[in-house]
């Protein structure tokens, strides 16, 4: 297999398939493999996305890894043997647990080079770290990392570094990729000044036409834009034949009941044909699996697979255990250390988390506002990244619920921006964002049906006699939250513009942990109804 690269100036515009078929003259068929949002879990997690432990691992309770993945992969290829095959990542290796605190991009490229990972898509955590550690990566990788709508022409570390498509060769056929990014990554990820994130859809109809300019017939899209986005994409954007994407952690099954949708979804496409979109989860649980066969002229004709579990079933790659383990040592300290006792299982899925109250979320607001004395809490629900499930709570789970080495951070605003702040946080609910308001010293309800901007009602605080009144618009709040929320990440525009802001820290992650020390070291996981949902 070939690769051909297509950088800004080939894209000088902008920068019922399933199932079994006969073989014909002239088809083309291409497995591919993929993966998306891994996050750094280079260990197993439990159901619930949480670190496993060494005997709940051996018990068979556990999922994912990096070395189950090396496994299944190589497992995967052997099966394939002589037949076309790709393996593809839809974005966002960097951030989530403290191999990533520890080791940042080296990790990743370590492992990712020797996966085989022959193409992979910007994810908006890539830029968590800025533009230099994204740099860091594109050093160490030997296989493109591709983003069509991410403008890096005024930034020197990326510039010219970033194509917008790619072009793989099998034989005589040439299959060309196009990519797009999360268009609001300014806002939750920091990529910087030099960086900007232009329309999805005109982008990608502009790399779709300059491929198909170049004479590729066979085009797929990876996307670290959500599930939702995705559709859209495919019911839009005329040329595109797969979607392979990555963003909101959606599982799509045929056979999981609690999947989003079916493996492939079928989309019905701007040019008459049905386009099929997959993704696979999140966190190394699973590998998307998905066959796609291309008639001599260039259409889609049948596309079929589903992801594989990554479970116990698979037996973990010896030398990456060892490596693993080397790995850990200068973390092991750290993550062993028990900072408290859960009576129950802490709540951090993202299914809930960010969209409705949940106990992870009334952990972590509570401790911010129990460290910083303000009058008001704001968590986003997007910065709470597992649960933790109940007996000992170790320092290692509290960096994995909150990995991204933000710190405690204050500003002053008025009660209307605390209002705009909470509809800020629940406008985008229908993609699972992440802007998504945990509270505390805070009551609200939202209505979903209403339009966006004039969801939140019922807004109350305590006042000095610890009752819940409803908020004054015209008082002034001092509101406490983290510093990438302060200063306007998750689109919190109104903490950006507020007043007497101060980020003094310390990280959440150490929050958390003073505050379950001064439970006496055991907390009980609650919801007490301050957020409410309306009809």
């Amino acid at each position: 297999m070939k690769h051909l690269l297509l950088g800004a100036s080939a894209l000088a515009l902008t920068v019922g398939l399933t199932g079994p078929i006969s073989a014909q003259e002239g088809d083309f068929t291409l497995n591919i493999l993929h993966i998306n949002d891994f996050h750094s879990r280079f260990g197993p997690i439990t159901s619930s996305d949480s670190n496993c432990d060494v005997d709940t691992d051996a018990a068979g309770e556990c999922f994912g890894g990096i070395a189950r993945l090396k496994t299944a992969i190589e497992d995967k290829r052997a099966e394939l043997d002589g037949q076309n095959v790709v393996l593809l990542d839809a974005g966002d290796q960097f951030q989530g647990s403290l191999f990533y605190t520890q080791y940042r991009s080296e990790i990743i490229a370590e492992f990712a080079n020797d996966l085989g990972i022959e193409l992979m898509a910007v994810g908006n955590h890539e830029f968590d770290d800025g533009p230099e550690e994204l740099a860091k990566l594109l050093d160490a990788v030997n296989f493109p990392i591709i983003s069509g709508n991410t403008n890096v022409e005024n930034e020197p570390l990326l510039d010219g570094r970033v194509p917008g498509t790619h072009v793989m060769e099998f034989g005589d056929q040439k299959v060309g990729f196009v990519s797009a990014l999360a268009e609001d990554t300014d806002e939750t990820s920091s990529p910087g000044d030099g960086v900007e994130f232009e329309d999805v859809f005109e982008s990608l109809a502009a790399q779709v036409e300059a491929l198909q300019a170049e004479g590729i017939d066979k085009i797929i899209a990876l996307t670290h834009v959500g599930y939702t986005v995705d559709m859209e994409i495919a019911a839009n954007v005329p040329g595109i034949d797969v979607i392979v994407g990555g963003h909101s952690h959606t599982l799509l099954s045929n056979t999981d009941e609690s999947a989003a949708g079916g493996y492939p979804t079928l989309i019905d496409g701007p040019d008459g044909n049905e386009v099929p979109v997959v993704t696979a989860y999140s966190y190394g649980k699973y590998v998307g699996d998905l066959t796609v066969t291309w008639d001599a002229e260039g259409n889609v004709i049948s596309a079929e697979g589903d992801p594989i579990l990554i479970d116990a079933s698979v037996t973990p790659d010896e030398a990456y255990i060892t490596r693993l383990a080397e790995l850990e040592q200068p973390l092991l300290e750290l993550m062993e250390q028990v900072i408290g006792t859960a009576t129950g299982p802490i709540e951090g899925s993202r299914e809930v988390c960010r969209v409705e109250e949940c106990s992870m979320g009334n952990l972590v607001a509570d401790a911010m506002l129990a460290a910083s004395g303000a009058d008001i809490a704001i968590q986003n629900g997007g910065g709470l990244r597992a649960s933790i499930d109940a007996g000992e709570i170790t320092m290692g789970e509290a960096i994995t619920v909150l990995p991204f080495s933000n710190t405690l951070a204050t500003v002053e605003i008025s009660g209307a921006d605390v209002i705009d702040a909470l509809e800020n946080g629940v406008s985008d609910i229908e993609n699972g964002a992440g802007r998504f308001p945990q509270v505390a010293g805070l009551k609200y309800a939202y209505t979903l049906a209403n339009p966006v901007g004039e969801r939140v009602s019922d807004v109350q605080v305590q006042d000095e006699a610890g009752e819940w009144v409803a908020i004054d618009e015209d008082a002034t709040y001092t509101v406490v939250t983290n510093n990438y929320m302060r200063g306007g990440g998750d689109g919190y525009g109104t903490f950006a513009e507020g007043d007497n802001p101060y980020d003094f820290g310390p990280p959440l992650e150490q929050v958390l942990a003073d505050y379950i020390a001064a439970q006496g070291g055991e907390y009980e996981p609650y919801t007490d109804g301050r957020i409410t949902i309306l009809e």
